[in-house]
């Protein structure tokens, strides 16, 4: 199928396009979307789009903004445009993810008990040690299964062969998942014919799987386990997914005031008194967890409950300390700590890094600022980043400074000619540049969602991605190409 489809719609040069090929010919697996535009026109696609946005608000699926001190509720930006990948290639990728994460996890737990890889030289021992994410009173605490990251949001890029690369892992909190679910709710109303004529995977069976994930970890097997998702309230801006996510698993959502922990057992408060828990899906940061074991001025934690935690009277998803993992510096030898834990070369490569802290690696970041893309150590959101073709001299020598005084804190990659997918723009069908989160679940077992969140820079020429920043977000479709 050609690319009428589409109008006068302009790829972008050196970049892959998800839905139209190099040629002009529609990809396969976006065959039905490109024959729904063939068949109504431009017009219908904008109508759809506004009963997507109606849809989207009726439901109110919004996210928090913070914008100069304020906290500003926002509807869920959500492209009609569906991103679509074919599931003979997710199969390859959801294989390679389950493998990072298998890895990530036997490091995470060396490095709270044996510390083999840095006795071996593999990574650094000060990398570790120094690090902000290592936390001391987490040694040799031993999570069921050993897993310390049971859920994982693993950012994927496309680099401009088409070619899959890990961007960054996100193993302390990760976030986003509640609006692929309803990116996909919103979406089977909008386009019911779509969904009757093409195969494309679900993926409303996550929370299922959530559950049954953090169930395999009660450390009451046999029993019903009493789950809760613990929140730091309603002012925190993934607050909507922390209610849908417990809604949708049928878990009480509670806050620290809610919970109180006596003789090393954590309990719920209830209006039939106090009920044991089980398991914690924690959404609040490691250090604010537990005023007793790390901030003492937290007022989010609830006090004594890392004890009960290393006492195996309660499990925590994800396990504090797990952060030491998502370190943009450790993030570069995640290829090594794969080779070292499984024996096996990585099935999706990482994107080249270049370390601030190697003195040489440093000198070429620092003579090449205009053209890499610079990331502090621990920052998310996409905050602190220096994309550097669209940065200034001052801001460049603002980053040059940064890098000088703390090296560590700093990495750097190439520009990469990210992705792109039409996306409706002002009633017309432009490129924009998209990456895609994945979601990885790991307890007794892997499990590994069905596509992502699709993020897309709405901005024209943006490679920001992030919600907080202008970004929006696209459906993904893993269509089944193997029939």
């Amino acid at each position: 199928m050609g690319a009428k489809s589409f109008g006068h719609y302009q790829q972008i040069d050196q970049c892959f396009d998800e839905l139209v090929q190099a040629d002009g010919q529609i990809r396969p697996p976006a065959a039905a979307i490109a024959r729904f535009i063939e068949r109504h026109g431009s017009a219908e696609l904008i109508q759809r789009q506004q009963q997507l946005n109606q849809t989207i608000s009726a439901m109110g699926v919004c996210f928090t903004l913070y914008s100069d001190g304020d906290n500003i509720d926002r509807c869920w930006p959500l492209d009609v445009m569906p991103r679509t990948i074919p599931s003979s290639e997710w199969q390859k990728t959801s294989s390679g993810l389950k493998q990072r994460l298998a890895a990530l996890n036997l490091f995470i737990d060396d490095l709270y008990h044996d510390q083999r890889i840095l006795r071996d030289g593999i990574v650094p021992a000060d990398l570790v040690l120094d690090s902000r994410n290592y936390l001391a009173p987490c040694k040799g605490i031993s999570p069921r299964y050993g897993v310390w990251a049971n859920i994982c949001g693993t950012d994927l890029v496309r680099d401009g062969s088409g070619q899959f690369l890990v961007l960054e892992d996100n193993l302390r909190v990760p976030s986003g998942v509640s609006y692929m679910l309803e990116n996909r709710t919103v979406m089977k109303r909008v386009f019911p014919e779509l969904f009757a004529d093409s195969f494309i995977y679900p993926v409303d069976d996550y929370p299922h799987q959530l559950w049954r994930m953090l169930a395999s970890l009660s450390p009451r097997p046999g029993d019903v386990p009493c789950i809760v998702l613990l929140t730091p309230g309603v002012y925190n801006s993934a607050y909507f997914e922390h209610s849908f996510l417990a809604q949708q698993m049928g878990v009480e959502l509670a806050e620290n005031t809610d919970l109180l922990v006596q003789d090393d057992i954590v309990y719920l408060k209830t209006l039939h008194g106090l009920q044991r828990v089980d398991v914690i899906y924690r959404r609040v940061d490691d250090v604010f967890i537990d005023p007793q074991a790390f901030r003492p001025d937290s007022v989010l934690g609830i006090p004594g409950l890392i004890k009960a935690w290393a006492k195996g009277n309660v499990s925590i998803a994800n396990a504090p300390g797990s952060g030491v993992a998502d370190d943009k510096v450790i993030y570069a030898y995640v290829p090594q700590i794969i080779n070292y834990y499984l024996g096996e070369q990585p099935l999706i490569d990482n994107v080249p890094t270049y370390l601030c802290l190697d003195p040489k690696q440093r000198e070429y970041v620092l003579a090449n600022l205009d053209q890499l893309v610079v990331k502090p150590a621990n920052e998310s959101g996409g905050y602190g980043i220096l994309i550097g073709p669209r940065s200034t001299k001052e801001e460049q020598q603002q980053m040059a400074q940064a890098i000088q005084a703390n090296p560590r804190n700093f990495i750097a990659q190439p520009t990469l000619a990210l992705s792109t997918a039409p996306t409706l723009c002002d009633g017309v069908l432009e490129p924009r540049h998209l990456d895609l989160r994945p979601f990885i679940l790991q307890g007794r077992d892997l499990y590994c969602t069905t596509g992502g969140l699709s993020r897309v820079a709405l901005k024209k020429g943006s490679l920001v991605v992030n919600s907080s920043q202008g970004g929006g977000s696209k459906d993904t479709w893993i269509i089944n190409d193997e029939v």
